[in-house]
């Protein structure tokens, strides 16, 4: 989720569309998951990747802030669709 967030980010403010490469996308899904680990314990992380693609012999560059708020945005509807079981295992339980 936090992927696809930064490359619709990505294509709004340099038109470029990274899904196609396949180590920017690598790049992504790490920067991704440290900014998911920071966000337990801040509420907000920067995502810095220099050098993220290069277009007309030009480098990319990535810097763009997530927080919390934004990053449980993204994730409701997998925090929605585990309430029920969650709630039926505790009264199971």
């Amino acid at each position: 989720r936090i992927v696809d967030w930064i490359l619709d980010e990505f294509k709004k403010t340099n038109d470029i569309d990274l899904r196609n490469d396949i180590q920017a996308l690598q790049r992504l899904t790490e920067a991704a998951e440290k900014a998911k680990i920071e966000l337990s314990s801040v509420t907000q992380t920067d995502i810095n990747l220099p050098f993220l693609t290069i277009v007309n012999n030009s480098a990319k560059h990535l810097d763009i802030k997530l927080n919390r708020a934004k990053f449980e945005e993204l994730c409701a509807d997998l925090v929605d669709r585990c309430k029920i079981p969650v709630e039926n295992a505790l009264a199971d339980a």
